[in-house]
């Protein structure tokens, strides 16, 4: 029989090259690919130095053209950007952690190797991720479109005062708020700035979207979640000094005034994620957010008293 081709066989590694920890992993990284007989494609527009290690340059914007893997080494903020770049050409995104926190980028340095090995040998879950597509509609202008993996948020900008909003879903009126914003997450996102909020943890698999109000200056205006189908509609009320800045995954989509629009609704092409075979969301959460530290760090074992 014929031998079964190994899978990624042509690999993109990118991450934030101004954070030396980075380029550390970023050059162990593409010497061992190397070794394992793959082709390393880089960003052009980076200057690390591979040394004798023979990686390919191309414009950061075709490296997921022309690979089957993307491996982002960094914290979370770099797997929110490669899945930007991943999922319109439906390739895998596997995160190598060199952040604070992690919740995407679930392999460490100290095992970057074995692991890497694991996934080239087909040992790996695939994680299937919902993404948001944001719409900034002007009066006039030509609609400005982003897409995100964790949230898109609207907040208050230039001014102390709060802000003033109407939420609609699916057409239909739901709320008017007053507060600092609002924040809208993908069950991913759950984790991130929603949380902060008061917002809910969403198991990442749930076909749901977060509305987190934040700080709203009515305690009855809380989180709500809807259907990950739905398509939410965000309009400013006629106030003085009203000025709100839209960010999708913290890059800035624009200034929303009144008489715009802000849609968000599910964008057309979801990411994929790589974990090792024995990753546990529920181990990355008690690790991440630090649960059971203390005296209760083990599940109760009823025959042990």
């Amino acid at each position: 029989m014929p031998a079964t081709p190994e899978p990624f066989h042509t690999i993109a590694i990118i991450g934030n090259t101004r954070d030396s920890r980075v380029v550390e992993s970023l050059q162990i990284l593409a010497a061992h690919l190397h070794s394992r007989s793959r082709r390393v494609l880089v960003d052009a527009a980076t200057s690390v130095d591979y040394r004798d290690v023979k990686v390919e340059q191309l414009a950061e914007s075709e490296l997921c053209a022309a690979s089957d893997l993307l491996i982002a080494v960094g914290g979370d903020g770099s797997m929110l950007h490669a899945a930007r770049l991943a999922a319109p050409r439906a390739i895998p995104v596997l995160g190598i952690n060199r952040g604070r926190l992690g919740f995407l980028a679930d392999i460490g340095p100290a095992e970057l190797t074995a692991r890497v090995d694991e996934i080239l040998a087909g040992s790996y879950v695939t994680d299937r991720r919902a993404m948001l597509q944001a719409t900034l509609s002007s009066p006039g202008e030509p609609d400005r479109h982003c897409n995100g993996l964790n949230d898109v948020v609207l907040q208050k900008w230039q001014t102390g005062r709060i802000l003033d909003f109407e939420t609609w879903i699916d057409g239909r009126y739901v709320n008017t708020h007053g507060g600092d914003g609002l924040v809208i997450a993908t069950a991913t996102g759950s984790t991130a700035y929603a949380l902060s909020c008061g917002g809910p943890i969403l198991y990442p698999g749930l076909d749901a979207v977060v509305l987190a109000p934040i700080c709203p200056h009515t305690l009855s205006d809380r989180p709500i979640v809807v259907r990950s189908s739905s398509i939410i509609e965000v309009r400013l009320l006629d106030r003085p000094d009203s000025n709100a800045q839209i960010t999708c995954d913290g890059v800035s989509l624009g200034a929303l005034s009144q008489g715009d629009r802000l849609i968000v609704q599910p964008a057309a092409a979801n990411v994929t994620l790589l974990h090792p075979a024995d990753h546990d969301y529920y181990r990355t959460l008690r690790s991440k957010l630090r649960w059971g530290r203390g005296d209760r760090t083990a599940p109760y074992n009823e025959t042990s008293e």
